[in-house]
C-alpha cells in the first residue's frame, strides 16, 4: 500500500498529462499520418494533417457519442471518417450533402444537374508522385474549388456513376486523386456519424520516399483553395 502511495505522489503529474492529452486528442484536436495517395494532390503520402474534432460535433472522449452539434460539414470540407463499411480511418473530401444529386462521366462530376469546371494546373509531375502518367486539374463547382489528379495509364473502373441522391443524414465522399481512391463509389454513402474531424492544414511531413526526411515547404501547408 506504502508502495503505491509513493508512485502515486511521483507519478500523478505524469498521469495527468497523460490523460489531458487523451481527452485533447480525442475530443479537441489530433494529428494523423496519411500512408496512402488517395488524396493527391492535396495531401501526399507522409503528411501529418491537423484534425479539428470539435468541427461539427462535441463529442464524450473517446467514444462516437455526440452532446452538442456545433456545425454540419460542408461541400469541399476535407474530413477524418471512422469508416465502419471500410474498417479503417479514411481521410476524404465532401462532395455531395444531403439532397444533392451526384454523378460522373468520364472522371467529369456533375452537381445537381451542373457540370463543374476544369482547369489545367501547368505541371506534368507532383514530387512523391510515383507515376509519370498523370493529368492534374483544378476542379471548380459550387463556387468552391480544389486540385484532383486523374491516371493517364490506369483510369479507374468507376470513374462513371449516378446520378444518385445523397440520403438524410449521410453524405458522398471522394478522394483528390479520382482513379486511386477507395471512397463512397466503393463503400457507398459514409453516416454523419462517422465523421470525425475537419483537416484544413499539415503540420509537418516526411518522405517516405526518402529515407523519412522532413519535407519544410509541406509544414503547415494550408490545404484549403481560397474563393476567388
Amino acid at each position: 500500500m506504502h508502495t503505491m502511495i509513493r508512485l502515486w505522489r511521483e507519478y500523478k503529474g505524469l498521469v495527468a498529462l497523460v490523460l489531458l492529452m487523451t481527452f485533447f486528442r480525442s475530443a479537441i484536436a489530433d494529428w494523423n499520418v496519411v500512408p496512402s495517395g488517395s488524396m493527391l494532390p492535396t495531401i501526399r503520402p507522409g503528411d501529418h494533417i491537423i484534425v479539428d474534432k470539435m468541427a461539427y460535433e462535441l463529442r464524450i472522449p473517446l467514444t462516437h457519442i455526440g452532446v452538442a452539434r456545433l456545425s454540419d460539414p460542408r461541400r469541399d470540407d476535407i474530413v477524418t471518417i471512422d469508416s465502419s463499411a471500410a474498417h479503417e480511418l479514411l481521410v476524404k473530401r465532401v462532395i455531395g450533402i444531403p439532397g444533392d444529386s451526384v454523378a460522373m462521366r468520364n472522371n467529369v462530376l456533375f452537381l445537381n444537374g451542373k457540370r463543374a469546371d476544369y482547369r489545367p494546373l501547368g505541371f506534368d509531375q507532383l514530387p512523391g508522385d510515383a507515376s509519370s502518367h498523370a493529368e492534374y486539374l483544378t476542379e471548380q463547382f459550387d463556387g468552391v474549388a480544389h486540385k484532383v489528379r486523374l491516371s493517364l495509364d490506369a483510369p479507374s473502373p468507376r470513374s462513371s456513376f449516378g446520378p444518385v441522391v445523397v440520403p438524410a443524414g449521410e453524405y458522398l465522399m471522394l478522394g483528390d486523386n479520382r482513379d486511386d481512391s477507395a471512397d463512397s463509389r466503393y463503400f457507398g454513402f459514409f453516416p454523419r456519424t462517422e465523421i470525425m474531424g475537419r483537416v484544413r492544414r499539415v503540420a509537418f511531413s516526411l518522405d517516405p520516399t526518402h529515407f523519412d526526411l522532413p519535407r519544410p515547404d509541406r509544414f503547415g501547408k494550408r490545404l484549403v483553395i481560397p474563393p476567388g
